[in-house]
């Protein structure tokens, strides 16, 4: 599988073909109107505001895909800390195929480095601590392995990238079992069956439901899902490791350095994705 810094080249190339279907549709008309097909120019990326650059190779990847004449010159790495009036890169291309390109390149870059940013606040909260922030399924459709990737430039990690490759035992599926030892059962049998191995996290909402995981056994990981500090610290201690255990639920940049004091390996955040705002970046032509 051909990957541009882990990110699946067939995936990217099918985004950026219905993005600019969507955006461009039959032309850039503003563009072929007042532009000459032949003219050339230089543009930057300025940042606008203080955070965690993202998006940059995809930068470049966008431009040369419309471009295959387009020489790029990055001056910011992803990951990297940037502030008002730093420029990222310069483009030199063809002029009608920048403007084309320019929505594309914003968007797409301004959402991944307001996730980056984000997520590198909620590493910074836990860096001394023996704990790993993953993300989740709540993000953009048609973006999500962008925003993971995202997720991943700013410090935190990926949790599964879909329904498919991770088992996850949730409150809907344990009431429509009856039971959360009933919903495990059903998931290890299924699993053997379909002779698939699938990491399993279970989520627990209460002490109770913890105690029947324990009789049950053959998961992952226990979720505890919106425990108080002190029942979740009660709770790490019961599982005495045994299984990894993940927090969920209320995670803030407030909140996530106590729930990761209680002893937790993973506390899991929605909020690196469906919270994160966008950093501002602007794109302009290079005037002599």
């Amino acid at each position: 599988m051909e990957t541009l810094e882990g990110i699946n080249l067939k995936e990217l190339d099918r985004f950026i073909e219905e993005a600019l279907i969507e955006d461009v549709g039959d032309g850039d008309h503003t563009s072929q109107a007042c532009i000459p097909s032949e003219i050339r120019d230089k543009a930057r990326l300025i940042v606008k505001d203080d955070g965690v650059i993202c998006g940059v190779k995809i930068a470049e990847y966008i431009f040369k895909k419309v471009d295959k004449t387009a020489v790029f010159e990055e001056l910011i790495k992803d990951g990297s800390e940037v502030k008002y009036g730093d420029i990222a890169f310069i483009i030199e291309m063809n002029s009608q195929s920048l403007l084309k390109a320019e929505r594309l390149v914003l968007n797409t870059m301004q959402r991944l480095s307001g996730i980056s940013s984000l997520a590198n606040r909620f590493a910074f909260e836990v860096e001394d601590l023996d704990v790993r922030i993953l993300d989740t399924r709540k993000t953009t459709p048609r973006m999500r392995f962008l925003e993971k990737y995202a997720v991943r430039t700013g410090g935190c990690m990926n949790y599964r990238d879909g329904l498919y490759d991770w088992i996850m035992i949730k409150d809907n599926h344990i009431d429509a079992c009856g039971s959360v030892g009933q919903a495990i059962k059903n998931v290890l049998d299924y699993l053997e069956k379909n002779k698939k191995q699938l990491g399993i996290t279970v989520e627990v909402r209460n002490l109770v439901e913890l105690h029947q995981v324990l009789e049950v056994g053959g998961v992952t990981r226990i979720m505890l899902d919106n425990f108080e500090l002190p029942i979740m610290v009660e709770a790490v201690q019961t599982i005495n490791g045994e299984y990894e255990v993940e927090a969920s639920g209320n995670v803030t940049l407030k909140t996530v350095r106590n729930i990761a004091k209680t002893g937790v390996d993973y506390i899991s955040s929605g909020a690196l994705t469906h919270s994160a705002g966008q950093l501002d970046l602007s794109l302009k032509v290079i005037k002599d």
